[in-house]
């Protein structure tokens, strides 16, 4: 009995979120794709694609909070249905769409939209699955979601040989209304019990362990994002001389290690919490890989380019992690606006390394159509300066207890109790654990 009810959660609840989330990820990741006919199609610039591009990053980002909040309060089946139907109206706009200023409201009106894909999807793993199966759950749920990166790559070139980019994103704007109508259609709806911590905003913008956090999540994630979202192709291009097939194949490649990543981070996080490691330590492996990825890059080590690419891609699926620790946080009252809070910094950061990017290349000529290595060395290794600072802000309590133990040893006396980690003060003192429903087993 508790089998049957456990698939039917996953046919309601789980797959209709799972099917917004992967339009949003492909929605995210086409002009990756379809940068060049854009460019053709539009006469667009290489600081237009970026802004074009980029914009789904900053409207999704402004959106957040509010949507966060109207989560908490309305509940994911009617907001991400709502907001869907706005995602399939600026589809279908970006068909028609001929100027530059058509085509940006567009992609910002699609940006709007899909807002609410990751974070209702994870609003709705919280209300109906035990605490402990929530990293695992987010797992899958980003996993099935970025297979909309894989759809962006080889299936969509084949299918462009065929329609065009304007009637593909009329199917898109058709397939975005359809899982609009059925979220709402199947999805049940189930309230809160209400606790009595004060879920207030303030409550997430208030804590330190969120801002110690965030800024780390939000420079690896969203520069993730940024690369595999549009700056990918064109280094792949004028930097290791792909021709379109080779380009294709990779970025193929890479959003088969996207989807696969998403996995293994729900995966990992719930078998290292079973032996007492939390998920923050995960996060920090993540940013150390993410980085020495991206000096790879612009060092031009003697790698295969699709190694440190590999990287960038399964760094895009790290909100798995993010999200595990906000999760522990926070209570499931506060999980929309904790949820949004995140995703602000994340989507905000993509849309500033992925326009930034754009203006820096900006800054060199192109030889036949193609840019210097030197001018995406430059432009990737600010992002690298940045996410090197958020990682030591990020171990400064780590550094403090090593520091208090290294001590202790040298002067041959116990550490003082005012050396305790700060994280662990914080996280034991803070963290509200909440009773799973004994009816929410999967």
């Amino acid at each position: 009995m508790q089998i049957s009810i456990g698939w039917c959660r996953i046919a309601r609840v789980f797959l209709p979120f799972a099917a917004g989330y992967y339009l949003s990820y492909l929605f995210r990741t086409i002009n990756a794709l379809i940068g060049s006919h854009l460019s053709s199609d539009a006469g667009l610039g290489t600081a237009d694609l970026g802004l074009l591009t980029s914009v789904y990053f900053l409207v999704f980002a402004a959106a957040q909070i509010p949507v966060g909040i109207v989560l908490d309060r309305f509940g994911p089946r009617r907001v991400q249905s709502v907001l869907l139907l706005v995602a399939a109206a600026g589809a279908e706009l970006f068909a028609i769409s001929t100027g530059f200023l058509s085509l940006l409201i567009a992609r910002a009106m699609i940006g709007l939209g899909v807002a609410a894909a990751l974070t209702a999807g994870l609003k709705s793993i919280i209300i109906w699955s035990p605490r402990e199966r929530v990293a695992l759950l987010n797992g899958y749920m980003v996993m099935l979601g970025s297979l909309g990166a894989v759809t962006a790559t080889s299936p969509v070139e084949h299918l462009l040989a065929w329609i065009g980019w304007r009637q593909l994103f009329e199917i898109l704007a058709a397939a975005t209304g359809a899982v609009a109508i059925l979220i709402y259609v199947v999805v049940p709806e189930r309230g809160i019990v209400p606790s009595t911590a004060p879920a207030t905003l303030s409550s997430v913008f208030g804590d330190q362990r969120f801002w110690r956090m965030a800024p780390l999540s939000a420079t690896c994630v969203g520069s993730a994002w940024s690369l595999q979202g549009l700056w990918a192709s064109p280094w792949l291009v004028d930097v290791e001389g792909l021709d379109r097939a080779s380009l294709v194949g990779q970025l193929f490649m890479m959003s088969i290690v996207l989807s696969g990543g998403a996995w293994l981070f729900g995966t990992t996080v719930h078998r290292m919490r079973r032996r007492g490691i939390g998920a923050e330590t995960v996060l920090a492996i993540v940013a150390v890989l993410f980085v020495a990825a991206q000096l790879a890059l612009i060092l031009r080590a003697p790698l295969p380019s699709i190694v440190p690419w590999a990287v960038v891609a399964i760094v895009g699926t790290a909100t798995v992690v993010s999200f595990a620790v906000i999760a522990d946080y926070f209570p499931p009252e506060l999980a929309g606006r904790a949820n949004g809070a995140l995703n602000v910094l994340h989507f905000g950061w993509a849309f500033l390394a992925q326009y930034a990017t754009g203006l820096i290349l900006e800054q060199w000529s192109a030889n036949d159509g193609h840019r210097p290595v030197q001018a995406y060395q430059v432009a990737f290794s600010l992002n690298v300066a940045l996410q090197i600072a958020t990682l030591v802000w990020f171990a400064r309590p780590w550094r403090r207890s090593m520091a208090s133990w290294t001590s202790s040893i040298l002067l041959f006396r116990p550490a003082d109790i005012s050396y305790a980690p700060e994280s662990a003060g914080l996280y034991e003192d803070s963290v509200i654990l909440l009773p799973a429903d004994d009816d929410a087993e999967w």
